[in-house]
């Protein structure tokens, strides 16, 4: 069988590597159909991934068909199924704490280990979702992007009658977007791409910023009467948007961090003590699948047609050169197993 693996910077490969072998440990083995490419994929190929390790083969975002199976298991052969890329210790204090996604042996599908962008791999059990075999697997591949804006307002604690900003108009903003439309909040999000905002403004945003023509802060204070933000989610993930999060949230607001930049950011105390805010992390999700599955299921995100560009694995390297040298033409590419 084939598989997209990289295996240096800036290098990825198609070969061929021998079908996995089932065991109590690794149960089932998932024919592979869809996988999305995420930053975090590219990240690792181009070495600015520093939780990776490499060679690895990528893909996080997958779904797939059962094709064998070791043993007793709740899963059927035939049944159409999405990866949930976490595999926590179970022991540590994060796993105590009920808080798996951040434990302290994580071990993460496509990131620690081999991941989907192979025609097949095996898998315990524990770590994959059955969907209805009615979804496709175009509209099922962005279950696990969609977990992730789950997990983003969730952690930004958004409650009806919240206003919320999110910095980036990209594929996690999106799906934090359209996630955040589950309730009833006002949405502004900001970006530097029009066309991005364009698209944002008809999955459901309610205001666009466009930071390249507009100052921030200063539009934020318009539109909320100098109050500010009750929620301020940064996806854009650099060191300034970082501190925009902050000095356009509200007092008793939420900031919610995603990136991993390394790189120091100006961030002061004062907007911090004075408005009592509450900044957090999020990171991949915590027992978020469920939920998102039943709200695709039931036709929440029928509308929400991410996928842009679609490649087979032959195309691997094509794909991932297409995305870097067309940001603003791609919201979300997949990698078709047929």
């Amino acid at each position: 069988m084939k598989a997209a693996r990289v295996i240096g910077q800036n290098e990825l490969t198609v070969e061929k590597i021998k079908k996995p072998i089932l065991d109590k440990e690794k149960n089932i083995l998932v024919k592979t159909k869809k996988v999305g490419i995420c930053g975090s994929d590219r990240h690792i190929l181009h070495g600015t991934n520093p939780l990776a390790t490499i060679p690895r083969i990528v893909g996080h975002e997958v779904v797939g068909v059962v094709d064998e199976i070791y043993g007793d298991t709740q899963l059927n052969i035939g049944d159409h199924v999405v990866v949930e890329p976490i595999r926590p210790c179970g022991e540590c204090y994060a796993c105590s704490q009920n808080r798996p996604n951040v434990c302290k042996n994580l071990v993460v599908f496509g990131v620690h280990e081999d991941g989907g962008m192979r025609e097949y791999f095996s898998i315990n059990e524990k770590q994959l979702h059955k969907v209805d075999n009615n979804l496709s697997f175009e509209k099922s591949v962005l279950i696990e992007p969609l977990t992730i804006g789950a997990q983003a307002t969730s952690r930004g604690n958004l409650q009806d009658g919240d206003t919320l900003l999110i910095q980036g108009a990209g594929p996690i903003g999106l799906c934090i977007l359209r996630y955040a439309k589950l309730k009833d909040v006002k949405i502004i999000i900001s970006d530097l791409d029009q066309s991005r905002l364009d698209y944002a403004k008809e999955q459901g945003a309610d205001i666009t910023i466009n930071v390249k023509e507009k100052d921030l802060i200063s539009e934020v204070n318009k539109i909320t009467n100098g109050e500010g933000v009750n929620v301020s989610i940064d996806a854009v993930c650099i060191p300034k948007t970082f501190e925009l999060s902050i000095l356009v949230a509200s007092a008793a607001g939420r900031v919610v961090v995603l990136g991993f930049d390394e790189q120091p950011a100006n961030i002061v105390q004062m907007p911090i003590t004075k408005n009592e805010l509450t900044i957090v992390g999020s990171r991949l999700q915590t027992y978020k699948f469920t939920e998102v599955i039943k709200n695709m299921e039931n036709g929440k995100f029928d509308d929400f047609d991410l996928v842009t560009h679609q490649f087979e694995l032959s195309e691997a390297t094509k794909a991932f050169e297409y995305i870097d040298k067309h940001p603003e033409q791609v919201k979300k590419a997949i990698i078709n197993f047929n």
